[in-house]
């Protein structure tokens, strides 16, 4: 099924242009600007960044499947089905209060605890990818992707921590997609770190001032 998805979708990995020395495909350049408009969305607490990250999601899968990126690929099918959740607690999510969902932080157990799952996730994902998959790079594959579930979740919830979480993960996957010569990807992940910090100080201050955080959709 895999390997039909992948010949059905071969026009999109026609070559755009080259990079670096390395052909860049529509697949990758449309998924990119995708991927742009979705972090901005996300800066703005504006819910129109879910559908965004449904459809570049989808696409960054068969681009990684294509690279043996098996555990970022994985990762992609996770985020649009995640998506759909974060869609709904955006526009209709509560707190424990009943409150709408607005921004705000975690407890610092909670923070301790998500920290220790994620850490606990890594060896189990790389060690798996490498003895059920043909990936060159099984650890430094899944350290990213158990990262951008706790990212992902975070983000759901409206929690700042989500923030520097996805600086983390970004800084890993810069060097992993230069690994695999993927270097329009390589400059995404460096446009997602300077918007994550971005995100990271207004976020912050929404939580802080205790401005209200409802969807934007201008």
């Amino acid at each position: 099924m895999l390997a039909s998805l992948l010949h059905a979708a071969r026009p999109l990995f026609a070559s755009a242009f080259t990079f670096w020395g390395s052909p860049v495909t529509w697949l990758e350049v449309v998924a990119f600007w995708l991927s742009v408009w979705m972090v901005l969305c996300n800066l703005r607490v504006n819910p129109l960044g879910w559908p965004l990250a449904i459809v570049s999601s989808l696409l960054y899968a068969l681009l990684f499947t294509d690279s043996r990126l098996y555990g970022e690929a994985s990762l992609q099918i996770f985020f649009a089905l995640i998506s759909v959740w974060g869609w709904w607690q955006w526009l209709r999510g509560t707190t424990g209060e009943g409150e709408a969902l607005r921004v705000h932080r975690l407890r610092a157990r909670q923070a301790i605890y998500a920290a220790l799952a994620t850490a606990a996730a890594w060896p189990l994902l790389g060690t798996l990818l490498h003895h059920v998959t043909n990936s060159d790079v099984p650890y430094l594959d899944a350290l990213p992707t158990v990262g951008s579930v706790a990212g992902q979740f975070l983000l759901g919830r409206k929690l700042v921590e989500n923030w520097p979480v996805w600086i983390a993960v970004n800084l890993v996957s810069i060097g992993l997609f230069a690994y695999k010569g993927l270097w329009l990807t390589v400059l995404l992940y460096a446009v997602f770190v300077v918007l994550a910090i971005a995100g990271w100080r207004e976020w912050r201050r929404l939580a802080s001032t205790g401005a209200s955080t409802k969807a934007s959709h201008g």
